[in-house]
């Protein structure tokens, strides 16, 4: 009898060979095709449009600026020191000389007050008449074990953070649906949400913070949808760490020096977190193709789809690292700290 055993094995190996390099053919033609849609969606920022940024003196915030100001563009940046805000306009007409100081409009106020938030959008409107990318960035973080986190810090963390963020697009929004959009752009605007892998997963230690981002991300998905067929493109950013120098201004209780240690460790730590230049590259891109979403650093990316798939299994792998990685509440103390109010009441 003739041997057949290594003919079917040739063809068995051919075979496989086959196969994969027509998967290897289909991955490759799916890849090219997403990138040949994503480039048929996309449409560049035309010249003089209007970008609000909030959170615009430092950090991301300039970075974005400092994006979109490649292009001739008009800035509206907001944050609470003015000083700050007139370093920023200098530092970004010095680094982009086609801009002068009237293509600038900058808004000093605690977005903490919902009236000026709605001062920021009037008095922008005012200025220059129309917005065609909002970029609601401006933000707060608190660290520290629940224990030590009062509810003025919820309160906080839940007004910048969210309620901001929606006064301003609520108050943005009627002019929005009306205003025809920009030369060379098939959108009346674009609105861009700034929030966190801390609103997809819940970190520990940074309750107050993932809260507000929480809310933020159930916002502007849902106006996502709302809004898209409107010609209104809303983009949610979720990005992981990065180092945008935030963690100097963040408040930190409980056993304060070593909050603080591990928070800015892992906050500058290269490989771990994104510079805001390469974050700003890549919001800038989003918007340009109108992106739904997008989640910055592979750490984060992962986060978010392990949380999804294994939402259990997510969260007992925080408590792991909250037990035995993250410092203990302050001594012995083990109960939620009161209100102002409260404690005047038992006082």
């Amino acid at each position: 009898m003739r041997n057949t055993a290594k003919p079917l094995l040739i063809t068995a190996d051919v075979g496989a060979a086959v196969a994969a390099t027509a998967l290897a053919g289909s991955v490759a033609a799916a890849i090219a095709g997403r990138a040949a849609l994503r480039a048929l969606c996309s449409q560049s920022v035309p010249e003089d449009a209007v970008v609000v940024i909030t959170g615009g003196s430092r950090g991301l915030g300039y970075a974005l600026a400092s994006r979109f100001a490649r292009k001739h563009v008009r800035l509206v940046l907001a944050a609470r020191n003015r000083a700050e805000l007139e370093q920023a306009q200098a530092s970004l007409i010095e680094s982009h000389p086609h801009l002068a100081a009237h293509d600038f409009y900058l808004f000093d106020g605690d977005l903490m007050d919902p009236a000026e938030c709605r001062r920021l959008i009037s008095e922008s409107l005012a200025h220059f008449g129309r917005i065609d990318v909002l970029i609601n960035n401006a933000g707060i973080i608190e660290v520290g074990p629940v224990e030590s986190q009062s509810p003025e810090a919820f309160e906080r963390a839940l007004r910048i953070s969210y309620l901001a963020p929606a006064t301003i697009t609520l108050a943005a929004l009627p002019h929005l649906l009306r205003q025809t959009p920009a030369p060379g752009w098939k959108r009346r605007a674009a609105i861009v949400n700034i929030s966190s892998i801390g609103g997809k997963v819940a970190v520990p230690h940074l309750l107050p913070y993932c809260a507000g981002k929480f809310a933020l991300v159930g916002f502007s998905e849902g106006l996502h949808a709302e809004l898209r067929h409107k010609g209104i493109r809303v983009t949610t950013v979720c990005p992981g760490l990065m180092r945008t120098g935030g963690e100097e201004h963040a408040h930190f209780s409980g056993q304060t020096e070593k909050e603080e240690r591990w928070f800015k460790l892992s906050a500058k730590t290269p490989g771990l977190s994104a510079s805001v230049e390469c974050a700003a590259n890549r919001i800038y891109s989003a918007v340009v193709r109108g992106r739904a979403e997008l989640t910055i650093t592979p750490q984060a990316w992962v986060a978010a789809r392990f949380h999804g798939l294994c939402p259990e299994a997510s969260q007992y792998a925080a408590s792991l690292a909250n037990e035995y990685l993250l410092p203990s509440p302050m001594g012995d103390e083990q109960q939620i700290p009161l209100s102002s109010s409260e404690a005047a009441v038992l006082s």
